[in-house]
This record gives structure tokens, sequence and C-alpha cells, in this order.
């Protein structure tokens, strides 16, 4: 090869680096789907935005990698009858958890967001209706569905809601973060999770152990539904074994303390 030819392949070369690097470092954030890559059993997976990324919005998506702590947290809109059970393994086993809730939630079921709260669970932010947050174009828009939320919270529990929020279906935006923040949030994304949201088609147990044993990882913050029935059986299995392996389980607030 000719040392011209070889230069331009050079700098091609260098050139594709750099756009690689500029797409997984930039500052800039794509509208879209919180995403995961798990390339290593037992290994933190790979976000579709970088930690230092994440963090300029006070976001997160798992904690300290060389730490073995877990961040249990569950999502629900709805009840069907499992969270009485999730609530009751977490205080034998005296985990703390996150619950993110949305507004027909806690509405409906205020006794149990009210023993969440006196148990020592966060209940935390997951907007009024469960919208793509996404396409609210305005500040006063997103605004709302987290005001709405506190303001419902608080009737119901007679307390400030903490300022934990987590996008509906993980649909965000980097202007979604700005505004977020603006307001007081951090936004905490997951590193583990599974199908577990089709009533439906609840995996079994097996399945279940199978999709989230070898995903944990050191920092995991991880995502359960407790509408889920399989979640509710599993639990304390689940959190016996994590503790064997020699993982203890902080809450979401320390991984903003660091």
């Amino acid at each position: 090869m000719r040392k011209r030819d070889l230069l331009i392949l050079l700098l091609a070369m260098a050139a594709a680096v750099t756009v690689a690097v500029t797409i997984f470092s930039g500052s800039a954030l794509e509208t879209g789907s919180w995403g995961l890559s798990f390339r290593t059993e037992g290994a933190p997976p790979i976000g579709n935005a970088g930690k230092d990324q994440l963090r300029q919005y006070d976001a997160v998506y798992m904690g300290d990698p060389a730490k073995k702590t877990l961040y249990l947290t569950f999502d629900a809109g709805y009840e069907n009858g499992s969270t009485e059970k999730i609530l009751d393994t977490l205080k034998e086993q005296q985990v703390r958890a996150a619950f993110f809730l949305v507004g027909n939630y806690i509405e409906k079921n205020a006794d149990l967001v009210r023993r969440m709260v006196e148990e020592g669970h966060i209940v935390a932010n997951h907007t009024m209706h469960h919208y793509d947050m996404s396409k609210l174009s305005t500040k006063e828009e997103f605004s709302k569905e987290l005001t709405d939320l506190e303001a419902l919270y608080k009737e119901k529990t007679g307390q400030e809601m903490p300022k934990y929020y987590r996008p509906p279906q993980g649909i965000y935006s980097e202007e979604n973060l700005k505004m977020a923040k603006e307001l007081g949030y951090k936004t905490v994304f997951w590193s583990l999770a599974y199908v577990d949201w089709n009533n439906d088609r609840q995996p079994t147990k097996a399945e279940a152990f199978a999709k989230l044993l070898p995903r944990t990882h050191p920092g995991a913050v991880i995502l359960l539904h407790s509408t889920s029935q399989t979640n509710a059986e599993i639990l304390e299995e689940l959190i016996t074994h994590w503790k064997e392996e020699g993982y203890r389980f902080g809450t979401i607030k320390e991984l903003f303390d660091a």
C-alpha cells in the first residue's frame, strides 16, 4: 500500500473512532426508551446513556459497581392483590424498597401506600397519568404530571413526596431530564429487569430466576412490578439467594449520596 493511501486509511479510521466516541460519550441524549445491553454474566450492563451523561441531570441507572449493594424498586400503576404479600416479605427480610406509583394507585390504595411509608419504604413519583412524558413539550405540562401526584400523595399520607422520579415506560428525553432536575427531582432508571408485567403471561419461577440471577451485578438497581404474582411468590427466595451471595440492600437515596 502506498504511503498516501495508508495515510488516507488511517485518517478515516481516526474519524470513525471520533464519531463513535462522540455518540457514546457526548453530552446530548437521544429521546427514546431506556435500554440495556448485557455482555458478561454477573457484570453491569451498558445503558443507552452513560453514567456521566445521566449524572449531569441528577439521574442514575446503577450504583457503585465495586460494591455488592442492590437497590430494589417496584413500579405500579394499579393493584391486583400482590402488593400485600410483597410488603410482608420485605418486612420479614428487613429490606427497604422504593415504590414508583401513579395517581390511580395512590387514589385507590391509600392504605397500602401508608403502609409502605410506615414500614420505611420510599414512595416515589411515576407521574399522575403514566403518559409518555417525552411528548409533553412544555415545562408546565411536565410539571403538572409530577406536582399533581405530589398533592395526591400528601392528601393521602399527610407527608411530602420524596423527590425521586421514574419516567413511565422508561421513555425519556434530554429536555425531560432537565425539567425534572429543575423541579428538584432525581431520576432513577434501572440496570436489571425482566418481562414481569404481562398478567396474561406471567413467567414461571424458573423463567424468572433464569432472567434475574445471571444478570445480577454489584450496584444493580432492580426494577420489578408489584402487579406480578410471580414476583410476590418468588421474592422471599430471591432476596434470600442474593443475601447468600453476599449482597446487601441499599435505598435509592444512597445512589445520590456518594
